[in-house]
């Protein structure tokens, strides 16, 4: 899944991060199935990615072990959706560091606002990406939610998927 080089056997591990993730719509989709929009529609619409674009990008994240499929339900039919993989759901601390970095480091645009981490289990909002820093225990998806002004929502995160039949 490379930009412009294969460094699938880079010495240095941050060159083999980039192999898999150096790609912007990667960590886009890897927030969007945290948040339980793993359905191809919800991410094209979500994402306002194409069609074919995001097909690529979805297999290529499959392969890298990044995505897995789950069925769902669909009234009487049974559909797959795309769930995080405990690979996936380990990329939340560097999320959570970006939203951190954007906030201190990039003007708001208009209509924006602060977006909390805040850590369910305490109930804090965390001002750390991988700690909280209220009560000092590791942030993971399904403990994490996202308070998001500028959609008037605050929407829990998800962890990696249990199984490949897993509901959603």
């Amino acid at each position: 899944m490379a930009l412009r080089s294969d460094w699938s056997e880079a010495l240095c591990p941050i060159g083999r991060s980039l192999d898999v993730l150096g790609d912007p719509w990667v960590l886009l989709i890897v927030r969007d199935v945290l948040h339980g929009r793993g359905r191809f529609d919800e991410l094209h619409a979500g994402l306002g990615i194409s069609e074919a674009v995001l097909s690529r990008r979805l297999q290529a994240m499959r392969e890298a072990g990044l995505l897995t499929k789950v069925d769902y339900s669909d009234g009487p039919r049974t559909r797959q959706a795309y769930a995080a993989t405990e690979a996936a759901a380990d990329l939340l601390p560097i999320l959570q560091q970006l939203a951190l970095w954007a906030e201190k480091h990039t003007a708001t645009p208009a209509g924006g606002g602060h977006m909390a981490l805040i850590h369910e289990s305490c109930g804090a909002e965390t001002t750390q990406a991988a700690v909280c820093s209220a009560c000092g225990e590791p942030l993971v998806p399904d403990q994490m939610s996202w308070d998001k002004p500028w959609k008037g929502t605050r929407e829990r995160l998800q962890g990696a998927a249990q199984s490949t039949s897993a509901a959603l």
